[in-house]
């Protein structure tokens, strides 16, 4: 008897993996399951059994099938993107397969039963327990680190002080700034991982989403609201967004992480050119075609990593369209983005597939107003970015106040310093404290009388208002010593470059040095006057650590990126070539007033390298 032919188990996983993404989809909408009717059971692609998810009954809901049918559950916006990419016969990523067995949402008592029993999770695990906040750093550390988000980057005194105490508790004693001007704590131990998440959340920083398949912390300008310079206060737009994220449980289903953020057009930069969307602060005078005030320019598909600045969309929006613009970016990139190769699932590549205006038009449909269409020639420039503005004490816009800029040493605090910054901001200024992606923070709202109490605190606490045209805009990712990607140890080579060109040269204009571990590029070495990108450089048996060397980049009205000038530097090595390279800059610029970068910009590599003196 002829029973049809038969699949191989290739046609199997695939059928497996259709008809559980299927089902959990038809389950959302109160339809009935294939599972049954295929003979397969309930089983994901990789053959492993799938959890079917229970949902309760929603009277009157109009995607409801029966009266017993529930309601459409917000996750079935990514579940259904994953199911058109099986439907095309298309293999999942490893981690979308992660998230059709498990929820990362829903793993707080899976996450409970690991902290009692003392373990670290193991394979897709891993990956899972990030959407909580929580990365296992092995073989880098074993231990996790903990990432918070805190909405523009700014946190009360309180805050800052309850940090310094669950480090001391909990972790290693101490809290790293990053460059999306938040804080990670670590070497938390396994039995401590809930201990760390609830303490946090009493402490009102919910750090749902800080890692993985997700929106990363809202970065804001970090002197919204005292920027004599500003057009628009970002804080309200960062704390709007950040609340929208926690509140939407379809925005945990990305094809890969997102960033986002707001710059109100002050004195210190949030880098919005480098996020997947950003919002530049802009005047529009006059006698244009809308009406004269303060909008947002929209940009899409910034990826410094990946060699990409935003680009301007060609869309003016008023403070109010922010936020809703934001959201239906992102769900568009739920539903597009590339679920198969996560080397492709970022915006950029959907819009490099798609065009902006296409991009632009399904906006719209996610939208209950029109973005309004409006050349960036239309607007006034934006203002000018202080370069180490983030450094040193500068004027408010409020009289008779200033904002202190604090050195840390590469990004780098600990338990006690954070403790007494807490009592400092209390002290001497509003209990507010402003990180920022430079890698460093503020204590706003210092009356001009202080300014002196406060030097001497930040002095007992080991810490600088001032640094020198180096050590003012040196920015470093984690390293290998903490993340198992890195190839070097970025946060100590920073500080052995610093310490080692301030005693052989003075700079009388800033340059910004940054040092990444991996072409992840979480440093942005891309952007920076000089980029440092490790690497392993053969050294007879062995390898040792090592650097490219990348010149000429910048951000705000200089955005460029870098372009590689030498490749497999040994540290040491990199040294006298930094040394040789500022000097030479020193020797051969056309004035005091040309910066490092219109130097580089002004040469070819050739010419560059024959006045360093370096092949």
């Amino acid at each position: 008897m002829n029973t049809g032919p038969e699949f191989s188990e290739e046609q199997k996983s695939y059928l497996q993996g259709f008809a559980a993404g299927a089902d959990l989809a038809r389950s959302a909408r109160g339809l009935p399951t294939f599972a049954g009717l295929l003979g397969l059971g309930q089983r994901d692609s990789g053959g492993r059994p799938f959890v079917q998810v229970q949902l309760s009954p929603r009277n009157g809901d109009s995607d409801s099938a029966s009266p017993e049918a529930g309601p459409r559950r917000p996750e079935s916006l990514w579940i259904e993107a994953q199911n058109r990419f099986l439907a095309e016969g298309k293999k999942l990523a490893p981690e979308e397969e992660a998230k059709r067995r498990k929820h990362p949402l829903d793993l707080w008592d899976e996450m409970q039963q690991h902290a009692e029993e003392g373990r670290f999770p193991k394979g897709t695990d891993v990956f899972l327990f990030k959407f909580q906040g929580l990365f296992y750093c092995a073989p880098a550390q074993d231990a996790f680190m903990c990432r918070l988000r805190l909405p523009g980057g700014i946190l009360t005194s309180t805050q800052m002080r309850g940090v310094a105490e669950i480090a001391s508790r909990y972790a290693g004693g101490a809290a790293d700034v990053t460059t999306r001007a938040n804080l990670q704590i670590r070497e938390i131990r396994p039995g401590d991982s809930l201990a760390v998440l609830t303490a946090l959340h009493d402490l009102g920083i919910v750090n749902r989403g800080a890692g993985a398949d997700n929106i990363r912390n809202i970065t804001g300008s970090p002197t919204a609201g005292i920027d004599p310079q500003e057009l628009i206060d970002t804080r309200p737009l960062s704390r709007e967004m950040h609340h929208a994220i926690l509140n939407h449980r379809e925005l945990y289903g990305l094809p890969r992480k997102f960033n986002v953020a707001f710059d109100g057009g002050g004195l210190v930069s949030s880098l919005a050119e480098t996020n997947d969307l950003g919002f530049q602060a802009v005047r529009v005078a006059a006698g244009r075609p809308v009406p004269p005030g303060d909008y947002f320019r929209l940009q899409l598909g910034g990826i410094t990593g990946h060699q990409a600045f935003a680009q301007d969309a060609g869309v003016l929006l008023e403070t109010r369209q922010c936020v809703p613009s934001a959201l239906a970016a992102v769900r568009i990139f739920i539903e597009q983005g590339d679920r198969t190769d996560r080397k492709k699932a970022r915006l950029r590549y959907l819009l490099d597939r798609w065009g902006i205006e296409r991009f632009l038009e399904e906006m719209e449909k996610h939208l209950p107003f029109r973005p309004r269409r409006f050349p960036l020639q239309e607007c006034e420039p934006r203002g000018p970015v202080l370069q180490h503005g983030h450094v040193g004490f500068h004027p408010q816009r409020q009289p008779g106040l200033l904002y202190a800029g604090v050195v840390l040493p590469a990004g780098h605090l600990t338990a006690e310093q954070m403790a007494g910054l807490a009592t400092l901001s209390e002290r001497h200024g509003s209990g507010t404290v402003r990180l920022t992606v430079w890698q460093n923070l503020i204590v706003s709202d210092v009356p001009e009388a202080g300014v002196g109490a406060v030097k001497r605190e930040l002095a007992a606490l080991g810490l600088g208002w001032e640094a020198s045209a180096l050590r003012g805009g040196l920015v470093a990712c984690t390293g290998n010593g903490g993340c198992k990607l890195a190839a070097s140890d970025t946060k100590g080579h920073a500080l052995q470059i610093v310490q080692y060109l301030e005693t052989r040269l003075v700079l009388d204009q800033p340059i910004n040095i940054h040092l990444t571990g991996c072409p992840n590029s979480c440093a942005q070495h891309s952007i920076g006057d000089i980029g440092l990108l490790g690497t392993k450089v053969p050294a007879g048996d062995e390898w040792v650590e090592g650097y490219h060397v990348f010149l000429g980049g910048g951000y705000a009205s200089n955005a460029g990126l870098g372009h590689e000038m030498y490749r497999d530097v040994p540290f040491p090595k990199l040294l006298k070539l930094l040394e040789g390279m500022l000097k030479a800059y020193l020797a051969h610029r056309l004035g005091a007033e040309e910066t490092f970068q219109e130097f580089t910009r002004r040469h070819s590599a050739e010419a560059l390298r024959a006045l360093f003196g370096f092949p």
